[in-house]
C-alpha cells in the first residue's frame, strides 16, 4: 500500500460550517484529523479598548455586538457589574423584566445554534422551523426597544422602559391581503404579555416538532453520538461552562449555584448529560428551551400581578423623565450632564458574570474614579471552547469538524473582542 502523508487544508473562513470569520488549518491523514489549527482575528471587535475610551452609559450597545445572538445576556453582565460598583439596587420589576428576557435571550439563541447546526449537518428543514420561531420573539426584542437585535434595553439601574400595552400589527399590504392579516394579528391584539403568554404555549409542542425531525433521526445521530466527547474532568481543565460544560455531566448553572436577580425566585430545572458528546449537548440545548419557556411563564404570572417603577429614582445616574426636565432646571442641568459626560463611577473593580446561553459570561471592569473603565475584560465563554477545538476533533474524519463547530455553538464576535 502507498505511504499516505500528512498535508494541510484551509477549512474557512469561506466554508459554509465556518460561518464567515472562522479559519481552521487542519492537518490531515487521509481523511482523518491529526490537528486543528483555529486562527482568530478576521472579525476584530476591538470592544475592550473601545470601551475604555467612551463613558459608561455609552458602552452598552457594544455589548449587543459582542455575541451578536445573545444581546440582552451580554448587556445584563456589563450593567450588573457597574450596579455592584455604584451600589445600585434594581427595583424588583426591573429584575424581573431582565431575567424574562434572559431567557427569551436563551431560546433566541438556542433556535440559531439548531437550526445552523442541523443545516451544517446536511438537514435544511430544522432551520425553516427554528427561524418561524425567532420571528416572535424578535418581535418582543422590536417592541421594548425599538430594535431587532442590537437592543441596548438595559441600563444601570433597571431597564429603558416598561412593557408596553400594546403590540404592533400587521396592515394590509400586497404581500398579505385581509386574510393573511387577521390570521398575523390574532396573537397581537393584547400588551406584550399576553403576546408572550401565546408564544408560551404553543412553544412545547413546536420543540417536539424539532425533537420529532432530529432527536431519533438515524442520520442526526450517526454524526452526533460519539463525536467529540469530552469528560467530565478535561472540561472542567478546559474551562468549559454552559451546556458544553453540562453536557459532560457536570451540574453548574449560575442560575442556581450563584443566583442573580430573581432566579432564586423561580422553580426551573438544570439539563445534564451523561455521555460529553455532540448529541447530549445537543439535547440538553433541547430541555433548556423547555425551561426558559417555564421560566418566561411565571415572570409573565408575576409582572401582571406587580406594577412598579423600572428604574431607580437616581437622576445623577439614571436621565429624568422628558416632560420634568422641559419645566425643571435641575432636571435639565441633570439630562445635559449625562448625556455629554456621563457619570463617574468610584475608584476599584469588580466582576460580574451570568448564565450566558453559552456559558460563564463575565465582565471585570476597573474604574480610577472617571466617567469612563480604566480597564474593561470580558470573560467569553466562547473562547475557552474554540480552544478546545483540536482536542475535540483529533481522530476524526473531516466531516466531523462541522459538527464540533455547531455543537461549540460559536460566534466570533466574543471570541474576537
Amino acid at each position: 500500500m502507498a505511504e499516505i502523508n500528512s498535508y494541510t487544508i484551509n477549512f474557512g473562513p469561506q466554508h459554509p460550517a465556518a460561518h464567515g470569520v472562522l479559519r481552521l488549518v487542519l492537518e490531515m491523514e487521509g481523511e482523518v484529523i491529526l490537528r486543528a489549527d483555529p486562527h482568530i482575528g478576521l472579525l476584530h471587535r476591538a470592544t475592550e479598548k473601545l470601551a475604555e475610551t467612551k463613558p459608561y452609559n455609552q458602552n452598552i450597545p457594544y455589548m449587543d455586538r459582542l455575541d451578536y445572538v445573545s444581546m440582552m445576556c451580554n448587556e445584563h453582565a456589563y450593567v450588573m457589574s457597574l450596579e455592584k460598583m455604584l451600589g445600585v439596587k434594581v427595583p424588583e420589576r426591573a429584575q424581573y423584566i431582565r431575567v424574562m428576557f434572559d431567557e427569551i435571550t436563551r431560546i433566541l439563541n438556542h433556535l440559531l445554534q439548531l437550526g445552523t447546526h442541523a443545516m451544517d449537518v446536511g438537514a435544511m428543514t430544522v432551520f425553516f422551523y427554528t427561524f418561524r420561531e425567532r420571528e416572535d420573539l424578535l418581535d418582543a426584542y422590536e417592541a421594548v426597544s425599538g430594535a431587532r437585535l442590537h437592543a441596548a434595553y438595559y441600563r444601570v439601574g433597571g431597564v429603558y422602559r416598561d412593557l408596553p400595552e400594546r403590540m404592533a400589527k400587521y396592515e394590509e399590504s400586497k404581500w398579505h391581503n385581509s386574510k393573511d392579516v387577521k390570521r398575523l394579528n390574532s396573537n397581537r391584539e393584547g400588551s406584550l404579555l399576553d403576546f408572550l403568554d401565546d408564544f408560551t404555549q404553543r412553544f412545547p409542542a413546536l420543540i417536539d416538532e424539532y425533537e420529532t425531525l432530529l432527536t431519533n433521526n438515524r442520520i442526526w445521530k450517526q454524526r452526533t453520538v460519539d463525536i467529540a466527547i469530552v469528560s467530565p474532568e478535561r472540561a472542567l481543565q478546559l474551562g468549559f461552562s454552559g451546556p458544553m460544560l453540562r453536557g459532560s455531566g457536570i451540574e453548574w448553572d449560575l442560575r442556581k449555584k450563584q443566583p442573580y436577580e430573581v432566579y432564586d425566585k423561580l422553580d426551573f430545572d438544570i439539563a445534564v448529560g451523561t455521555n460529553g458528546d455532540c448529541y447530549d449537548r445537543y439535547l440538553i440545548r433541547i430541555e433548556e428551551m423547555r425551561q426558559s419557556n417555564r421560566i418566561i411563564k411565571q415572570c409573565i404570572e408575576w409582572l401582571r400581578n406587580n406594577p412598579g417603577p423600572v428604574m431607580v429614582d437616581e437622576h445623577k445616574i439614571v436621565p429624568p423623565k422628558r416632560e420634568t426636565m422641559k419645566g425643571d432646571m435641575e432636571s435639565l442641568i441633570h439630562h445635559f450632564k449625562l448625556f455629554t459626560e456621563g457619570y463617574t463611577v468610584p475608584a476599584g473593580e469588580a466582576y460580574s458574570a451570568v448564565e450566558h446561553p453559552k456559558g460563564e459570561f463575565g465582565v471585570y471592569m476597573v474604574s480610577d474614579g472617571a466617567n469612563k473603565p480604566y480597564r474593561l475584560k470580558i470573560r467569553a465563554p466562547g473562547f475557552a471552547h474554540l480552544a478546545s477545538l483540536d482536542e475535540m476533533s483529533r481522530g476524526h474524519m473531516l466531516a466531523d469538524v462541522v459538527a464540533v463547530i455547531g455543537t461549540q455553538d460559536i460566534v466570533f464576535g466574543e471570541i474576537d473582542r
